[in-house]
């Protein structure tokens, strides 16, 4: 039988160690030296997806968009970070002259976790979905993150299968996601089944009393899926936040949706047909997968006259600045909390 030589087990140990601490997922990451300040200071950080800025709106409104989301998620008191792949390096945090350079990039990639190994091997330019911010900012110990909607169950999914791998990140990533609810486009119902088969929490925020909530479906403030739980502070939120993932250390995520202000929101009169006709066009070209989100959205614009695209903009704005007051009374609650809060373990 072969015997190590004295030393030999230290050495492999040793190895091991500087194996472990060379590809922790964390030390792959660059975060920016403003979140990193933020994170060690104990400053509530917001994460921001960047697909929103490739592939949700056009030049120059991308950016434009962008730069005011960062800007309500600072006037609330918290830093933001915006997640991105840039030439193949993942970020959390861009400075203003990277999210200019992303937002002129013609063919970013979609970035997805299935996406990530070759958008960094090959040295791609890419846009976060929810599920790669997600990734991005469990890593890097950010635990709430804003967007505009939800992907989720395509209509005729159960025959397509069509699904969303933000659904799934959802139920094994510790990030609360903030959104305006799934996508209009989607199959609802559907979608809500799913998450509650994948054991996701979802909830919505109740912004005037109504009884028997809703979850919004993005453009409108309905959808006909009553919300499973529905919350009407933030700190009431953030503590449900605080429970399962501080003190159980639940590894799924959270899901809170908040209706569109019924100032700016579409009607589900004016939307459901319009998205009729999107699909039907839709499955006439052959359109699917990764593509299909996109062409309905854009289509939707194009028969809404640029009203859906404004509403995104204004969506998105509302929901960071739902996610930024979340993230400071989470915040107070860890900084109160006589349990000991660990951080991320920096892989996934």
């Amino acid at each position: 039988m072969y015997r190590l030589r004295r030393g030999s087990t230290a050495s492999i140990r040793r190895c091991s160690d500087i194996f472990i601490r060379r590809f922790n997922s964390k030390n792959n990451v660059k975060i920016s030296s403003e979140v990193e300040q933020a994170l060690n200071d104990r400053v509530p950080v917001v994460s921001l997806e960047s697909t929103i800025i490739t592939h949700g709106f056009p030049y120059p409104k991308n950016i434009e968009m962008a730069r005011k989301v960062e800007q309500k998620i600072r006037d609330n008191g918290c830093v933001p970070a915006t997640c991105a792949f840039i030439q193949g390096e993942p970020l959390v945090g861009l400075s203003d002259t990277q999210l200019q350079y992303l937002a002129e990039q013609k063919n970013a990639n979609k970035v997805s976790r299935r996406d990530i190994g070759p958008t960094m091997a090959q040295k791609l330019n890419g846009g976060t979905t929810i599920a790669g911010t997600m990734i991005l900012s469990h890593i890097s110990g950010i635990k709430v993150f804003a967007t505009g909607g939800l992907g989720g169950v395509h209509r005729d999914g159960h025959i397509t299968m069509d699904i969303s791998a933000d659904l799934t990140e959802l139920s094994r990533t510790p990030v609360t996601v903030v959104c305006a609810g799934p996508k209009s486009i989607l199959d609802i119902p559907r979608t809500m089944e799913y998450l509650e088969t994948q054991g996701v929490l979802v909830s919505t925020f109740n912004d005037d009393g109504r009884a028997n909530i809703e979850v919004p479906s993005f453009f409108c403030r309905e959808s006909g899926v009553r919300s499973p739980y529905s919350f009407t502070s933030w700190k009431e939120i953030a503590a449900v936040v605080h429970h399962s993932n501080n003190l159980m250390q639940l590894q799924s995520g959270n899901l809170l949706c908040i209706p569109p202000p019924a100032e700016i929101a579409l009607s589900s009169e004016l939307m459901s047909g319009i998205i009729e006709d999107a699909n039907k066009e839709a499955l006439q070209k052959g359109i699917h997968g990764k593509d299909l989100t996109p062409y309905l959205l854009q289509k939707i614009a194009h028969d809404t006259q640029g009203k859906s695209v404004e509403c995104n903009m204004e969506f998105v704005i509302n929901n960071a600045d739902a996610a930024s007051k979340i993230a400071i009374e989470l915040m107070a609650l860890e900084h109160n909390s006589r349990v000991r809060i660990p951080s991320t373990q920096g892989y996934l």
